[in-house]
């Protein structure tokens, strides 16, 4: 809220350098900002009695969304990665899946292993568990595993996490 839209009687004032000018009415606070040629802002509206300041309120809202674009440039996000597997997959071929595993968590990422059944596979889903516990097993340096093998629908998933 500024100016004309604070609707409070007394009002915690603070000058444009910082100073405290002490607890007085919201008339007399909106008085000393237009004599300063500023804004009165409400920037603790929840305070008892509410805290105003005197300052240049296109300036204030400048600073805040320049503060919020900072906060995002240092925000990491964490993206999922998917590796899809088969039940009869061969060791070179599960080497080469590990390697882009392997380059995914360094990066950051994490990794969800899908091992997907066909037709007859079906039938031998828990024969074929060892594949994802022998990858988790490969990647155990560097990963952690963050859910454990779960079986859904026809397939069957693990997620691993850069360890900390």
């Amino acid at each position: 809220m500024i100016n004309e839209q604070i609707k409070d009687k007394e009002v915690r004032l603070i000058g444009q350098s910082g100073e405290q000018l002490g607890i007085m009415p919201a008339k007399e606070a909106l008085r000393l900002a237009q004599e300063a040629d500023l804004d009165l802002v409400k920037i603790a509206p929840m305070a008892k009695p509410p805290v105003c300041k005197i300052i240049d309120y296109g300036k204030y809202r400048y600073e805040l969304v320049r503060k919020e674009k900072e906060a995002k440039k240092k925000q990491k996000t964490v993206e999922v990665k998917e590796i899809r597997l088969s039940p009869n997959i061969e060791s070179n071929d599960l080497n080469t899946k590990i390697n882009a595993a392997k380059k995914f968590i360094s990066k950051g990422n994490k990794v969800k292993i899908t091992l997907r059944f066909r037709g007859r596979e079906m039938a031998h889903m828990q024969n074929s568990r060892h594949i994802l516990d022998d990858f988790a097993e490969e990647l155990s340096d560097i990963a952690m595993v963050e859910k454990a093998p779960k079986l859904e629908g026809r397939s069957m998933s693990i997620v691993l996490a850069e360890k900390k």
